[in-house]
C-alpha cells in the first residue's frame, strides 16, 4: 500500500496550532503525556491477555523505553503495549474523537475574551494576568497533541497486537498528516520527535537528549508509573587501585548499560506520612491526564472484611460535559496494582460523577465483567464507605474552611443537588440526610449562600416554613409580586436560579421539621404574621366579588384552574401561582425544555383586591361578563400575571393588539 497523505479535522487543525503556538509555558510535561499513554496501552494489552494469552506474543516483559539521540537530535518513546491498528490511528490521532473538540473550542475562545477582559482589570491594578489555556487543555484528551509543543515532526511506528500489520504516522503539524504500511517486529508503538530546530531542548539548561534531564523529568513527573521505564546510559568512572581508592591520572572508563528512571510502586501503596501535597497532585496529572492541580484528594485505606485502598480526587474545575450523556464517569479498579478496569460505574453514585480516582482491592477477580461487579457484594461495600468518606470530607470541609467548600459549590452543587433528587425513593432516607446539610442556597439576605442551618436559625419566632422563590436570577425573584408581602414582614427566602433546585426542595420536603413553602405556589399561609382582621378582610371581599371572579374564570377557560383574590401582593395588580398538586410554574418550564410539554401546573391567577386595576375590572363587570372591554381587560391580566413570571403569552401577537387598544382609549 502507499503512501496516503490525510487533513486533519478541522476542530484537530486549530487544537494543533493552539499546542504549537500556546503561551502554555510548562512545555516538558509533554514527557508525562507521552509516558502516561504509554503505560495506558500497556495496560489495555495486560487486560486483554487474561482472557487471550496469545496477544502478549510470548512478550511478558512489559516496559517503556526513551532513546535520545544527540546526533539525529531526536527523542523515542516507544512501549510494548496493545498497539492500533491502520484505522484507529487514522481515527485516534488524525481526528480527536469522543473529545468534544467543538465544545472545548468554544469554551477557550469564551475564556479568552474572559481572560482579555481580567487582563485588563489586573493592569489597572498593576498585577499580572493568568494563563487561562493551560486550565482547558487537559479537559479533552489531547495529551498526544503536546507532543508538537517540542517537536518539528513526530512519527509513529504502531502495531496491533494479535495482528501482523504495521502502520507509520507522520506529521509535521501543518495540518496534514501521511499514513503509511511499515515493518515492525515486535506489538506495540514507537514515537519519534525531531526536536524543535528553534530551541534545543526545552530551554538553554534542559536538553531533551540529555539522559540527565530525561531522568530529572521521569523523576518529577513519572516515578509511580507501575511499568519500568528503561533509557540507555553512559557513566564514567575512574578506575581504583587494589585498595579501592582513584589512579591518578588514570583515564576514566565509560560504562553503558540500561537503567530502571522511575521507582514503579504505585502511589497509592506508599504510606501517607511519606507523600507531600506535590506527590498527589502529579500523579493525578499523570494518571488522568489532567492539567492542574486537582481541588483536594482523599487518599484511605481500609482492612478487615473488605480490604481495599482508595485514591480520590475531586478535579479543580468541572468538566464542560458533567452533565451530558456522552461524559463517562467511574473510578479505576485495581486487584493487587494490576489494573482490571477503567471507569468502574458500579462504585460510586451517580451524583459523584465528577470524583476520580481507583480503588485497589484483593478481593477483586482478575476476570472480573460487568454483570459480575453489579452482583459484587465488596463493591457495593467499598462503595458505601467510600460515599461515606466523601461526605464526611466535604461537611468538614464546610465547617472548617467554607470559603473552600464555596468553591467546590460553584463548580459541583448541581450534582449534588441531583443526588437529593435521585434519592427521592430512598426508603431509609439516610443519603438525603447527609446532603440536605451540604446544600447551600442563595437567600435574600444580601444575596448571599446560605445553608438550611443557617436560615432555619434565623426565622422568625413562629414561622412554621422555609419560604422559597423561584427565578432566572436575583433581580428577577426580587421583583416577584408575591416578594412584597415577604419584604414588608421581613421574611427570609431561598432564591432557587438553577432549574434543578425546585426538584431538590421537592425530594427534601422539610428540614429540621420545617416544611418548604413556595410563594408561588398554593396558599401562602402567613397565619403566624398575619392579623386575624386582614384575614377576615379578605374572606369577606371575596364572597363579595365571588361572581366576577367565577365570570373571569370562565373567560380564560382552561389557561388556568382557579382564579382567586390574593393575600400575598402588596403594591402589583396580579400574579400567577401554581396549585398545590402537581409541577410548580417553573418545573412545568424546564419539563417543556425537555420536550415534555405534558407535565403543566395548575394556574391560579390571584387579583389584589385593593389595588386601583381591580376597581376597573369591577367597573367594567358591571356591564356584565360579555362585555368587550371585560373580557380584553381579563386576557390582558392573565398575559401580565405571564410576563411577571418569566413567561411570554400564550399569544404575543393579540396581547400587542390589546394593549394597544387599552392604550388609544
Amino acid at each position: 500500500m502507499a503512501k496516503e497523505k490525510f487533513e486533519f479535522q478541522a476542530e484537530t487543525k486549530q487544537l494543533l496550532d493552539l499546542m504549537i503556538h500556546s503561551i502554555y509555558t510548562n512545555h516538558e510535561i509533554f514527557l508525562r503525556e507521552l509516558v502516561s499513554n504509554a503505560s495506558d496501552a500497556i495496560d489495555k494489552l495486560h487486560f486483554a491477555s487474561l482472557t487471550n494469552t496469545e496477544l502478549l506474543e510470548n512478550d511478558t516483559d512489559f516496559n517503556i523505553r526513551l532513546s535520545p539521540d544527540k546526533d539525529k537530535h531526536t527523542l523515542t518513546i516507544s512501549d510494548n503495549g496493545i498497539g492500533m491498528t491502520k484505522d484507529e490511528v487514522v481515527q485516534d490521532i488524525g481526528t480527536i474523537a469522543q473529545s468534544g473538540t467543538k465544545a472545548f473550542l468554544t469554551k477557550l475562545q469564551e475564556a479568552r475574551e474572559k481572560a482579555k477582559e481580567e487582563a485588563r482589570e489586573a493592569e489597572k491594578e498593576g498585577k499580572q494576568p493568568q494563563n487561562t489555556d493551560k486550565d482547558l487543555i487537559g479537559q479533552f484528551g489531547v495529551g498526544f497533541y503536546s507532543a508538537f509543543m517540542v517537536a518539528d515532526k513526530v512519527t509513529i511506528e504502531t502495531r496491533k497486537a494479535g495482528t501482523a500489520e504495521a502502520t507509520r504516522w507522520e506529521s509535521t503539524g501543518d495540518g496534514t498528516y501521511t499514513v503509511e504500511p511499515c515493518e515492525k517486529t515486535t506489538h506495540g508503538t514507537t514515537i519519534t520527535l525531531e526536536l524543535g530546530k528553534d530551541f534545543y531542548g526545552l530551554t538553554a539548561e534542559k536538553d531533551l537528549t540529555d539522559t540527565y534531564v530525561l531522568q530529572e523529568l521521569i523523576k518529577k513527573y513519572s516515578d509511580y508509573i507501575r511499568y519500568p521505564i528503561r533509557m540507555n546510559i553512559t557513566t564514567e568512572e575512574t578506575p581504583k587501585d587494589k585498595d579501592g581508592k582513584p589512579v591518578e591520572g588514570a583515564e576514566k572508563i565509560k560504562h553503558t548499560g540500561d537503567k530502571v528512571l522511575n521507582s514503579q510502586t504505585p502511589l497509592w501503596k506508599r504510606n501517607k506520612s511519606e507523600l507531600k501535597p506535590e506527590d498527589y497532585n502529579e500523579f493525578f496529572k499523570h494518571q488522568f491526564h489532567e492539567w492542574e492541580d486537582p481541588f483536594t484528594y482523599y487518599h484511605t485505606k481500609a482492612e478487615g472484611l473488605v480490604e481495599y485502598t482508595a485514591l480520590l480526587y475531586i478535579p479543580a474545575h468541572a468538566p464542560f460535559n458533567l452533565y451530558y450523556q456522552d461524559y463517562e464517569p467511574g473510578v479505576q479498579l485495581y486487584s493487587r496494582s494490576v489494573f482490571i478496569m477503567d471507569k468502574c460505574k458500579d462504585l460510586l453514585p451517580d451524583y459523584l460523577r465528577f470524583v476520580k480516582g481507583l480503588v485497589d482491592s484483593p478481593d477483586f477477580s482478575l476476570n472480573i465483567s460487568r454483570e459480575l461487579l453489579q452482583q459484587s457484594k465488596q463493591l457495593k461495600v467499598i462503595g458505601k464507605n467510600l460515599e461515606n468518606n466523601i461526605l464526611k470530607s466535604l461537611a468538614a470541609m464546610l465547617a472548617e474552611d467554607r470559603t473552600k467548600f464555596e468553591s467546590f459549590w460553584k463548580e459541583y452543587g448541581k450534582a449534588v443537588k441531583m443526588g437529593i433528587y435521585n434519592s427521592i425513593y430512598d426508603p431509609a432516607g439516610e443519603r438525603i440526610k447527609k446532603l440536605a446539610d451540604l446544600v447551600l442556597f442563595t437567600t435574600s439576605k444580601e444575596g448571599k449562600l446560605a445553608t438550611l442551618k443557617e436560615y432555619v436559625s434565623r426565622m422568625h419566632e413562629g414561622q412554621k416554613e422555609i419560604y422559597y422563590a423561584s427565578g432566572k436570577d436575583l433581580d428577577a425573584i426580587e421583583h416577584l409580586p408575591q416578594m412584597e408581602m415577604i419584604k414588608e414582614k421581613g421574611l427570609e427566602v431561598l432564591c432557587l436560579l438553577d432549574p434543578i433546585d425546585e426538584f431538590a426542595i421537592e425530594a427534601l420536603r422539610e428540614y429540621d421539621g420545617k416544611k418548604f413553602q413556595s410563594l408561588s405556589r398554593g396558599d401562602l399561609k402567613l397565619d403566624d404574621v398575619e392579623s386575624e382582621e386582614v384575614k377576615k378582610e379578605n374572606e369577606n371581599l371575596a364572597k363579595d366579588n365571588e361572581t366576577l371572579l367565577k365570570d373571569m374564570k370562565e373567560i380564560l377557560g382552561d389557561k388556568v384552574s382557579e382564579v382567586k383574590l390574593s393575600n400575598r401582593l402588596k403594591s402589583s395588580a396580579v400574579c400567577l401561582v401554581a396549585g398545590e398538586g402537581g409541577p410548580s410554574l417553573a418545573m412545568e418550564q424546564v419539563f417543556a425544555r425537555a420536550d415534555a410539554p405534558m407535565f403543566k401546573a395548575q394556574r391560579v391567577l390571584e387579583l389584589n383586591p385593593h389595588h386601583a386595576l381591580f376597581a376597573k375590572l369591577q367597573g367594567l363587570h358591571g356591564a356584565g361578563k360579555e362585555a368587550p372591554d371585560f373580557k380584553d381587560f381579563c386576557e390582558l391580566l392573565y398575559d401580565q400575571s405571564l410576563l411577571l413570571e418569566g413567561m411570554n403569552p400564550d399569544n404575543p401577537a393579540k396581547f400587542a393588539e390589546l394593549l394597544a387598544k387599552l392604550m388609544a382609549k
